[in-house]
């Protein structure tokens, strides 16, 4: 299969590799997500002899100066927020396509943005000391349900907007089936009629409420949210490009990231 291969008429063989390719890609994100969530959240976890989370944003990585570190980090977050940023553009998408089948385009970039944040994880060097800890009692966890709800909304958010599609399995399902995916349609289901980026406002709230705050928690909470005010920007200029008047009217009826906060005039 060459990127060049049409959907509709190429071969079994090539549609079967791939709908295995999407599926295994789906697969490592599923498995690299799952690790995050319990990375972020500090909850090293072990069955029996066999060790599941070993290194998590507090514990477990290489512990040296705290500029080092601080570097490192800062790098391993910059692969990840350019990964992100610059393939999911539609004007990367044209030229990758030239390059990769297009059924399976979605799949890589979530293949890729999987490794990163593997590499991320992976290399992740903390940073202990202490910036605020909140104290056994009724708030200490309240902020870790706070936390946990927002990987839900995440979640939750990927599946009202169609699961299957944002992590490349309807592309290589309608491939391996030989039809073509029907346009996008524009929708606001749940989540989405209380703020535009739900996804984001998830993350968001998984990162910042930590009941320990540690100064490297701190460093990848302040440089994610730093990613997602600029992601938004970047990803509402090319849904008012693909849905035009339609989402513009979208933003000025629901705020970006706080439900109930004002209205755009």
């Amino acid at each position: 299969m060459t990127a060049t291969t049409d959907p509709v008429r190429a071969g079994l063989p090539a549609r079967a590799a791939a709908l295995v390719y999407g599926t295994l890609a789906y697969a490592a994100f599923l498995a690299v997500f799952l690790y995050a969530i319990a990375f972020v959240e500090d909850t090293r976890l072990s069955i029996g002899q066999v060790t599941l989370v070993a290194r998590t944003v507090d514990h477990g990585g290489i512990v040296g100066s705290a500029a080092t570190a601080l570097v490192v980090d800062a790098l391993l977050l910059m692969l990840f927020a350019v990964q992100h940023s610059v393939m999911a553009r539609p004007s990367f998408k044209r030229g990758w396509t030239r390059l990769v089948p297009a059924p399976v385009e979605r799949s890589t970039y979530v293949l890729l943005a999987t490794a990163c944040l593997a590499v991320l994880m992976a290399f992740w060097r903390p940073l202990p000391g202490i910036v605020w800890d909140v104290p056994d009692g009724i708030i200490r966890p309240a902020l870790i349900g706070v936390s946990l709800a927002g990987w839900l909304i995440v979640l939750s958010s990927t599946f009202l907007i169609n699961h299957l599609d944002l992590f490349g399995l309807r592309q290589v399902i309608a491939h391996m089936q030989g039809r073509r995916l029907p346009s996008y349609r524009f929708g606001t289901p749940l989540w989405y009629a209380l703020v535009r980026h739900p996804i984001y406002l998830g993350f968001l709230l998984a990162f910042w409420a930590a009941p320990t705050m540690t100064v490297g928690h701190l460093v990848f909470a302040v440089a994610t949210t730093g990613y997602v005010l600029v992601g938004i920007q970047l990803e509402e200029r090319d849904l008012v490009h693909a849905f035009g008047d339609e989402y513009r009217a979208y933003r000025r009826r629901v705020p970006m990231l706080i439900p109930g906060a004002r209205r755009r005039a």
